[in-house]
């Protein structure tokens, strides 16, 4: 009898131990996974160890919402900072060990895809074990683990960039997320749009999975907003600490009191509660997240949207978050970057996309110099047309303030070679103070797209002088000072310029009001050149919304058939950009003079239009 009971004893565990094998694995969600398994990599979070949930609770329902089989699509709308890194991270991490199949991660370009898997997905998958099992190492001879796709059991997750045509349209998946995807190129080469190229990739699976996180940019063509207007558009709310009411975190109602108007340290900061107006500490609002839930505007619909702002995270401080806004609002890019990153909110521009010629023209004023007082540095932008050479000098001083200095057209035969010769007499001449003291052109930038060898010829022997040849390049992802390439003829350093992304500074410039950072000053002396013609010329083009091949993108069209005001400015820019100066320096070496470079326009208004309402 007791060897019966041995062998049944035994039959029962080899059962058991079958039954554990076979068994389907326990139902977890996305957050069940990583608080269970994932691990934080220390070159990649500052708190490096086991990943938990708690840390920013809002974090549970996005992932959950992924694992959820009735919902197809999640949006995350967000600003930076908010750990949306770590949500693709942990998604990944639950399907390739939880729920294998094939994942596709888009990201804006190939290089920041390949940096991605080197820097983050290659830390996760060597301190999560239950990760590093399933993905064998790069090393391994049998491994089909690569920079670019990383396989495992059952699946395998391809990295690609938006810019590749062919990565995005070569395989079906059943996952897709798309990360940062208002960076995305409106196209991905000739092939249209790279996210709705990358969803068709999902078409053939029934239990397809899309996640699109970003940061917002510009409101007339973000993708995020626009897929996040058609979701349940939910909003992170928590409890006042007094009243109990749940309500989210706005920017409107955080105050604060600055220390010093002329400084950006800020004290007593609170948030008024929107239901009992009692105005309470970042640490009391934060001390509630743990009790805090999302509240759709659309709560029928199947596309779950989540949006976030900075001043919810629990890696942000609200005194910092502040002090970023105050150093911001006196510049418009500085502040679109600002609603961008911080408050997770599409930027929307209420000045519109052009500036009317008139207006800045009847604002020209009468200088004390040649050069005024507040000038510490002079570049210069030359247009090569078919009869004439086109030339703006011009002034720069703290904060980007800028002087127009000289505007010439100079006339003459390209043959002679005296056309080249009188430009050469201009960009090598001094320019003076009032109090006498002499500065020239520190840099120069000259446009190769016409008469293009005959530039280069010019440009050749004085590189040594910093004047550099340029050429244009279209397109609102390309910087607008690129890195230079030797040219095959005369080799010079040719700069590539972004000149669309440069028209919007050019232009953003133009609009402010009140002279401080930014402000454009134009001479009304007619010595200088600034006739009622350079202003239509520099104000020639606008900003549209175009729509192509089912994507919205911007385009600069004209208004005038001539714009060599305009391109002139954006060259002087791009050569302001290229030196790239400290101008405090600057600042320093011109106070040592008679006359204290800045002083008299630091006391004048300050102030911006744009900067009402926040």
């Amino acid at each position: 009898m007791k060897k019966k009971s041995k062998i049944k004893g035994k039959t029962l565990n080899l059962f058991k131990n079958i039954s554990n094998i076979i068994a389907p694995p326990p139902k977890l969600t996305v957050s069940e996974w990583a608080d269970r398994y994932r691990y934080l990599s220390a070159e990649s979070s500052a708190e490096a160890g086991k990943w938990n949930t708690d840390r920013a609770p809002y974090q549970r329902k996005i992932m959950d919402a992924v694992s959820n089989p009735d919902i197809e699509t999640v949006i995350i709308m967000s600003s930076a900072q908010v750990g949306k890194t770590e949500l693709i991270n942990n998604i990944i991490g639950y399907y390739v060990d939880y729920d294998p199949c094939p994942m596709m991660l888009v990201m804006p370009t190939d290089s920041l895809a390949k940096t991605w898997s080197k820097k983050r997905l290659s830390p996760m998958i060597r301190d999560t074990p239950r990760l590093t099992d399933k993905i064998k190492s790069a090393k391994s001879r049998d491994s089909d683990n690569t920079i670019l796709e990383k396989g495992f059991p059952g699946g395998y997750i391809a990295i690609v960039g938006a810019n590749s045509p062919v990565g995005l349209s070569s395989r079906p998946v059943r996952v897709l997320l798309a990360d940062e995807v208002d960076r995305f190129p409106t196209s991905a080469g000739k092939e249209g749009d790279p996210l709705n190229l990358a969803v068709k990739r999902t078409a053939t699976f029934w239990n397809r999975k899309k996640v699109f996180v970003s940061t917002p940019t510009d409101k007339r063509i973000s993708r995020i907003e626009r897929e996040f207007e058609t979701s349940t558009m939910e909003e992170w709310n928590i409890p006042c600490p007094l009243c109990g009411k749940k309500q989210p975190i706005e920017w409107e109602r955080i105050k604060f009191n600055r220390i010093d108007k002329e400084d950006t340290e800020v004290t007593d900061i609170t948030m008024e509660c929107k239901f009992c107006n009692e105005k309470i500490g970042e640490f009391q609002w934060k001390g509630r997240m743990k009790e805090g839930k999302w509240i759709a505007k659309h709560p029928g619909r199947k596309k779950r949207g989540f949006h976030l702002n900075a001043f919810a995270s629990p890696w942000e401080r609200w005194g910092e978050l502040i002090k970023q806004f105050l150093e911001a609002k006196e510049d418009k890019e500085t502040l679109k970057t600002w609603v961008n990153t911080c408050l997770g909110e599409a930027w929307e521009d209420s000045e519109g996309e052009t500036v009317e010629d008139e207006i800045i023209y009847k604002r020209r004023e009468t200088y004390n110099a040649e050069v005024p007082d507040e000038v510490l540095l002079l570049t210069a932008g030359v247009d090569v047309q078919d009869n004439r050479l086109e030339v703006e000098v011009v002034g720069w001083g703290v904060d980007n303030e800028s002087w127009g200095i000289k505007y010439k057209k100079i006339y003459g035969n390209f043959e002679t070679g005296e056309i080249w010769k009188e430009l050469d007499e201009l960009l090598a001449s001094s320019f003076y103070y009032a109090d006498g003291t002499a500065i020239n052109i520190a840099c120069t930038c000259i446009d190769t797209g016409y008469m293009a060898e005959e530039v280069y010829k010019f440009v050749k022997p004085r590189e040594f002088r910093r004047v550099f040849g340029i050429k244009g390049i279209g397109g609102f992802d390309k910087p607008t000072v690129g890195r230079p390439k030797k040219t095959a003829r005369e080799g010079i350093n040719l700069f590539p310029l972004g000149v669309d992304s440069l028209k919007d500074k050019v232009f953003g410039r133009l609009r402010i009001d009140f002279y401080g950072p930014g402000y454009c000053h134009f001479p009304t002396e007619k010595d200088k050149g600034y006739d009622q013609e350079y202003f239509k010329t520099l104000c020639s083009e606008k900003k549209i919304v175009k729509l192509s091949r089912g994507t919205r993108k911007f385009q600069w069209i004209k208004k005038r058939k001539r714009n060599e005001g305009l391109d002139l400015r954006n060259y002087a820019t791009a050569a302001l950009e290229i030196l790239n100066p400290n101008f405090e320096i600057l600042k320093e070496m011109r106070g040592k003079g008679p006359i204290k470079a800045g002083k008299s326009s630091r006391k004048r208004k300050k102030g911006r239009q744009l900067s009402k309402g926040f």
